[in-house]
């Protein structure tokens, strides 16, 4: 049995012939002259007629409709409120043309990525007991950097070095345990006092911390009355202003502060 051709020369349908037509000639797809299409399209069948005719069928049929198109133009018909016989060719083209550019495309990322394959990810637990080892060469040289980054040599190093080392440490945890104490018993805790009564910058950061927490869980407060608004629609606060205590820490939020003070 012959076998069935599937394209008509280089067209693989009606439509591909159309819209090479349309191009070829240079023709306005929204004002066809449906006359010389016609002509050119049945030039094509004629010179063709070996195709296969499953295949040949689909390219005949589009001949009868360009000719019931051109029929149609030859009647009489008010531009106004008449319907274009064209309209129907113009839309299905145009959306040929669509397909086939994304066909196009679609196929260049089909011979990017067509042979790979997409693996879900696996779920992995890090494993936080794992401490890489660092050989003492890498450990020197990473000293040497840090120390070249901030100037530090053999003679003033005790200088510089000491006042990082023997830094005292103040954990957030604690500070807020001392400021509830406070507010608690009574003593009065203004926020300006509160804050230029530290020893160091470290302290300092640790009470605002604290206080911002204790704030953010509505366990202390600052009077409504103290904040006003700038001259630039900020809203701003009085430094003069006493620290609210608005509720008692329950059992829990006291120990877990506790433990980690």
């Amino acid at each position: 049995m012959e076998n069935i051709q599937y394209k008509l020369d280089l067209f693989e349908g009606p439509l591909d012939l159309l819209l090479t037509l349309i191009q070829k000639h240079k023709i306005d797809i929204n004002d066809i002259p449906i006359s010389l299409l016609c002509e050119q399209y049945m030039t094509y069948i004629r010179a063709n007629l070996d195709m296969g005719l499953e295949v040949a069928s689909d390219f005949l049929y589009m001949a009868s409709e360009l000719m019931l198109i051109k029929s149609r133009m030859l009647l009489p018909r008010n531009p106004e409120t008449d319907e274009d016989p064209r309209d129907a060719l113009r839309d299905t083209v145009l959306e040929y043309q669509k397909a086939k550019l994304a066909a196009s495309e679609l196929s260049d990322l089909f011979g990017q990525y067509g042979t790979r394959m997409i693996k879900e990810q696996d779920d992995i637990a890090p494993d936080r007991t794992f401490v890489a080892d660092h050989s003492i060469a890498l450990l020197q040289a990473a000293l040497i950097h840090a120390m070249t980054e901030a100037k530090v040599t053999p003679e003033n190093r005790q200088a510089v070095l000491e006042p990082i080392v023997h830094q005292t440490h103040v954990a957030v945890q604690g500070v807020m345990i001392q400021l509830l104490d406070k507010l608690q018993t009574g003593t009065p805790v203004y926020l300006d006092d509160y804050f230029t009564d530290s020893g160091s910058r470290s302290e300092i950061i640790a009470k605002f911390l604290s206080l911002l927490e204790l704030m953010k869980t509505q366990t202390v407060g600052l009077p409504e009355e103290e904040w006003e608004t700038g001259d630039s629609g900020v809203l701003q606060l009085r430094c003069h202003v006493p620290v609210i205590l608005l509720k008692l820490p329950d059992k829990e939020q006291l120990a877990a502060l506790e433990e980690y003070a």
